[in-house]
């Protein structure tokens, strides 16, 4: 595997960045790129292509030693272990390509049987994700969970968007990952053809649950985006109940089994 791949167009343009397998258990983007790679031509501007965590996508795991879409934050938040681990050294490896390019599509697949394609993103991004073949964008991970490559490229002034391209286990979502790069390069004006405005609902995140023991259990296996009740229990936190604040959407709702973990994500329709 080639770890980056840099193609120049013949045109001046701008520079964007597609990225793949951040996650190595997430594949679908690995499979889009190389079914992608042998008839691409880029028309205009550069255009970087990037294995994300090549030893993690090597051994089909998340990660090998941390999480390395959480290794994008100022160093001062880290700990010694997490400086010391691949994944960190990783992300200081990308962000010299990240810091070239101007708009990023990082591509994922979801860990929930019934999850659906959408786009993670803030809204200085709304010129592009509005082409991207997908129904719910959000918004608000940058200020509730730092540290994604998205987030990275925002607080440097560029654009970060993340498509998530539905359940990992399914082999659909290579296909939606190709249709949602092609998309993106043409809203680009890196290739030829024009994709259409997409009818888009959006959704803001406000809160992440960060459990607080090491038992926490989901009264039941909630779909992304699914619409839960204010007062309704989410899950149980040792022998605490976690019930919904407000009348809201949950995301990557998970059991957890340490203190200190993401449990579930909550948001509003905007």
């Amino acid at each position: 595997m080639k770890e980056i791949i840099e193609i120049n167009g013949a045109q001046a343009g701008p520079t964007s960045m597609i990225l793949v397998g951040v996650h190595g258990n997430e594949c679908c983007g690995v499979e889009a790129i190389e079914q992608l790679l042998p008839s691409l031509t880029i028309e205009k501007g550069k255009v970087i292509i990037a294995y994300g965590n090549p030893r993690a996508i090597e051994q089909d795991v998340r990660f090998t030693e941390t999480n390395l879409n959480r290794m994008f934050k100022p160093d001062d938040q880290f700990t010694d272990g997490e400086k010391n681990s691949y994944e960190y050294s990783r992300a200081q490896f990308l962000k010299q390509y990240l810091d070239q390019t101007d708009v990023l599509l990082d591509v994922h697949a979801s860990f929930t049987p019934v999850s659906k394609r959408f786009v993670i993103c803030e809204k200085n991004s709304k010129d592009i994700t509005q082409y991207i073949p997908v129904s719910t964008v959000v918004y608000g991970f940058d200020a509730i969970q730092p540290g994604g490559t998205d987030y990275y490229m925002n607080t440097i002034g560029k654009i970060g968007i993340c498509i998530e391209c539905g359940y990992l286990g399914d082999p659909n979502s290579a296909e939606v990952a190709k249709e949602s790069i092609v998309a993106f390069l043409q809203s680009m004006g890196h290739i030829e053809g024009e994709s259409e405005i997409q009818q888009q609902q959006t959704i803001q995140i406000t809160t992440m649950y960060m459990t607080k023991t090491d038992s926490f259990v989901l009264t039941k296996e909630f779909d992304d985006f699914e619409e839960v009740k204010e007062g309704e229990v989410i899950g149980r936190d040792g022998v605490q109940e976690i019930k919904a604040e407000y009348d809201g959407i949950i995301l990557f709702a998970r059991n957890r089994e340490k203190a200190g973990e993401e449990g579930f994500l909550f948001g509003k329709l905007e």
